[in-house]
């Protein structure tokens, strides 16, 4: 059995903050095997920089995924051809940098395919992810029966139609970028599993990652606000996901919701030993 962990969109140095403190304890305390994080938004709540990229895989992250937040900061543009461990959906238009799939090797030796799609449902125009994802699925199971989809979309809808196209074709499908997570975890008909937003890690007390004032203001007044990733209560949102290497199914999903006392929790644990 293979031990998944997936964590949701990191906003800002709040997310990465406990991400970057935390991950060894949390995968100690969960024996996990592979370490997935969404980062598209770790750099100030918009893009991320290579050196940021580079924390993430210093503390054992095995991929990172994007969204529609991939290129905004221009300086990750060049650092997508020297690491593949960094992914951007593999639905954009031919000619984008980096690539939307790799193949990683978990710490028990497993080889874990991770894919990376976008919806179109209110978001940009770019190619159809149902007919892209089938493509990469072949691609990554020449050398991994357990394949990962973070399917970053806007509309739930959109997600739950991936989950039942993916169900049997791989085992997991979780759902990025509303930064709320929601509970309809679950096991589909043919052993995938899924859930429709595993949430955000960073401050839970703005308005999805954001200042709650700048936001409140720009619905009360329509007039446009400067953006801050707010600060305040800080939680890491994810799930863990055990896999049977042998069929490529999912055998169980389970919700995360930690907040920095949990967090720091596991830590004081795991320094001690226990």
């Amino acid at each position: 059995m293979t031990r998944l962990l997936f964590i949701g969109d990191v906003v800002g140095r709040p997310g990465r903050d406990l991400v970057t403190r935390g991950i060894k304890a949390i995968v100690s305390a969960h024996k996990i095997d592979c370490v997935i994080v969404n980062v598209e938004n770790s750099a100030a709540g918009f893009g991320v920089t290579p050196e940021i990229a580079n924390e993430f895989l210093d503390v054992g992250v095995h991929v990172m995924t994007g969204g529609n937040h991939t290129f905004d900061k221009k300086e990750i543009i060049p650092f997508f051809a020297q690491e593949s461990r960094l992914l951007r959906p593999a639905n954009l238009p031919s000619g984008a940098p980096g690539a939307g799939h790799h193949v990683a090797r978990a710490t028990n030796g497993v080889n874990v395919g991770v894919i990376n799609l976008m919806g179109r449902v209110f978001m940009h125009a770019i190619d159809d992810p149902f007919k892209v994802v089938l493509t990469e699925i072949e691609k990554v199971k020449k050398d991994a029966s357990i394949v990962f989809v973070d399917f970053h979309a806007e509309a739930t809808s959109e997600k739950v139609a991936m989950g039942w196209h993916l169900d049997g074709r791989v085992t997991v499908v979780v759902g990025t970028h509303t930064h709320v997570q929601t509970a309809d975890e679950r096991l589909l008909l043919q052993g995938t599993a899924y859930i429709t937003d595993v949430g955000m890690t960073g401050p839970h007390d703005g308005v999805i990652g954001v200042e709650r004032q700048a936001i409140v203001t720009r619905f009360l007044t329509g007039m446009p606000q400067r953006f801050e990733t707010a600060r305040e209560n800080p939680r890491l949102n994810g799930i863990i996901v055990d896999a049977d290497e042998r069929t490529g199914r999912a055998t169980s999903i389970t919700r995360l919701s930690l907040s920095l006392k949990e967090v720091d929790g596991l830590i004081a644990q795991a320094s001690s030993g226990r």
